[in-house]
């Protein structure tokens, strides 16, 4: 398996790895006071993207921890990144959160509601939900 990264826009980031059969998974990653990586990968690519994180910037740097919904592929190594990083908080819908990640997460996930901002320090994302997109109730985007 081969992971890349690649520098979208100023401090804007896609981990892309390439997995059997064709396919990728993907990571985005914003460098910003307080930086976000959105969707955490599986279990299995763990080490590739925590190796091509620490290309942009020490792994301690992250802060949040989000995903668009709960599938193993958007955070199936979420507890691997909250061992890895002892700063590093999860956050997600309160949908989310009480269908699955107070309960998933090793450590508390912080709410965030849908229209609500988290500032990063330099840069902003907004919670949208996403019920009908991909599939599952608590999918959202940032």
């Amino acid at each position: 398996m081969a992971t890349r990264v690649d520098e979208l826009d100023d401090g804007i980031f896609r981990i892309c790895s390439s997995v059997p059969g064709g396919a990728t998974v993907n990571q985005f990653l914003i460098d910003a006071d307080e930086p976000l990586l959105f969707h955490a990968g599986t279990r299995r690519l763990f080490d590739d993207v925590a190796a091509a994180v620490a290309a942009v910037m020490p792994l301690e740097r992250l802060r949040w921890l989000s995903f668009s919904h709960i599938e193993a592929d958007e955070m199936g190594a979420m507890n691997r990144w909250l061992d890895a990083v002892p700063g590093l908080q999860v956050i997600h819908s309160p949908e989310a959160c009480a269908m699955s990640l107070d309960d998933l997460a090793d450590r508390a996930p912080r709410r965030l509601a849908p229209g609500d901002t988290l500032e990063l320090g330099g840069r902003n994302v907004r919670m949208i939900a996403t019920p009908n997109l991909p599939h599952n109730g608590e999918a959202t985007m940032m």
